[in-house]
């Protein structure tokens, strides 16, 4: 029988009651496995008003008692990281080493999470004026959303979640509905770890439930990662409703591929950068920019590397990249590896017929590797989210670092050189939000925050570390004048001598 997922409301599960469900597929299959319930309004203010109601004890909660449940969470965690990244890949896709490494970096924001107190201290001035002191402080919003993606259905999550309850919010959840076992299974173990009821509530849904959150009164900010044109319309709505946001959009990563670089390692990084996770992800590299006369040597050293990928389910160990979450998505990816060559590129890896023995039906691409992409070809200006990589080719730094500017995206980037000076003018003259000197995926770690520039961010504040934490505060400056007890009137006594 295929199981249904529920809502997580009030710290239990609550089962749908909008009659709508949607489909979860199992992408190395192609079965339905799974049917998620999608919330109707009515549900998304259900869920809303369990967080408005465990705000008023929570947002007035100790720091020791917040921090107290995040250790223990971050200890259950730990412990059911297997179970976790089990239902990533059989929802997702992804192999299981890549699903541990997702759970492995979301647990970077709950421990961060656990040392909040550090960063919730406030400041104070004495003496500014005779007698005047000035304090300031931070105070969480009270209820805060958070709208996820099916490519990292824990990690980004987890992204959101733990600081800002830490911060003394409670939370709203709408996970993407292709995924979402993995955002209650989050949830469920929050709740052992003794978060009280209410404080971490997960909505399924489609547009209902994000157009319900957006424009909800009771909801104070709104979290986003997903697409550019669904991170603007985010930002647009949910600013109109005079809620916070902070919108991640997508990408188009580039890798800039100087003369001097290591090209073994280069190859090696844009081999994992591009392909890794199917190429499902925000931060892979999905264009090389090879600058003079390497071009040649360095695509066939990534064809060399490309072609020894093992793709299979992700719940096979000897797998190393796994299907895509969709077939749609994986003829929509498909589309633009057909269509390069009429635009210009020369196909050095068609993937398009790739397909897995005794898993016929499941959502299979190959890896495909497209070379002299030109700047206005459609495989170049779009982000295809699948394992395509494209290689430009250019002739001088100069003229690469002009050509990544001129993307509308500014997510992530990287140059590979052994050049200090050039990879020093790379990090201040790249028009990016993260950078990589010989690294392909510039995930910053958890204190340091995550974010984009241009059109992969909307918004002032990107994602986590102290960014994350001022999101989900806001700050109060309290200015302070006591007159000396000295002065006290007369027959106050306070045990202080008298001036006269």
């Amino acid at each position: 029988m295929t199981k249904t997922v529920n809502h997580w409301i009030g710290g239990r599960t609550v089962e749908g009651t909008s009659g709508q469900h949607g489909p979860v597929t199992d992408p190395a299959t192609g079965a339905v496995t799974t049917r998620v319930a999608l919330a109707s309004a009515a549900e998304v203010d259900a869920a809303v008003a369990a967080a408005k109601t465990a705000y008023a004890t929570w947002g007035t909660s100790s720091l020791a008692q917040r921090t107290a449940v995040l250790f223990r969470y971050r200890a259950l965690l730990d412990a059911h990281r297997d179970d976790i990244a089990a239902l990533i890949t059989a929802e997702h896709g992804k192999v299981h080493s890549d699903a541990l490494g997702e759970v492995a970096r979301g647990l970077e924001i709950v421990e961060l999470a656990c040392g909040i107190t550090t960063q919730l201290k406030g400041e104070l001035s004495t003496q500014v004026s005779n007698r005047v002191d000035v304090s300031s402080i931070r105070q969480s919003l009270g209820v805060v959303a958070g709208i996820t993606p099916f490519n990292f259905p824990a990690m980004v999550p987890m992204w959101m979640f733990p600081l800002a309850i830490a911060c003394g919010n409670t939370f709203v959840l709408k996970p993407s509905e292709k995924d979402p076992s993995a955002a209650n299974l989050l949830a469920e173990l929050a709740t052992e770890a003794g978060l009280p009821e209410g404080v971490l509530n997960v909505v399924h849904g489609d547009k209902v439930a994000v157009d319900a959150l957006l424009a909800h009164p009771d909801v104070a900010a709104v979290s986003f990662v997903g697409s550019t044109p669904i991170a603007r319309y985010i930002h647009a709505t949910a600013s109109a409703n005079g809620k916070r946001v902070q919108a991640l959009g997508g990408a188009k990563n580039h890798m800039l591929v100087l003369p001097d670089a290591d090209l073994d390692a280069a190859a090696d990084a844009a081999v994992s950068a591009a392909y890794g996770s199917a190429g499902e992800r925000c931060m892979a590299i999905s264009a090389v920019v090879a600058v003079g006369a390497i071009g040649d040597e360095l695509v066939a050293k990534i064809r060399e590397r490309a072609e020894k990928i093992t793709i299979g389910p992700g719940n096979d160990p000897a797998s190393e990249m796994g299907p895509l979450i969709t077939a749609a998505h994986r003829d929509k990816v498909a589309s633009y590896v057909t269509g390069a060559a009429a635009q210009g590129a020369e196909v050095v890896l068609d993937g398009t017929g790739h397909t897995v023995e005794g898993f016929e039906d499941g959502h299979w691409i190959g890896l495909s590797l497209l070379d002299k992409v030109s700047t206005d070809s459609d495989a170049y200006k779009d982000e295809i989210f699948g394992p395509v990589l494209c290689v430009l080719r250019v002739d001088t730094y100069e003229e690469g670092v002009a050509l990544m500017n001129a993307s509308p995206f500014g997510n992530g980037t990287a140059i590979f050189t052994r050049d200090g000076g050039a990879a020093r003018r790379f990090q201040l003259e790249i028009q990016a939000g993260m950078v990589g000197v010989n690294v392909p995926i510039p995930v910053p770690v958890g204190y340091h925050s995550f974010g984009g520039w241009k059109d992969s961010l909307f918004g002032d504040h990107h994602i986590y570390g102290n960014d994350g934490v001022h999101f989900y505060t806001r700050g109060k400056v309290t200015t302070t004048r006591w007159p000396d007890p000295a002065d006290a009137p007369a027959g106050v006594d306070l045990g202080f001598p008298r001036n006269h």
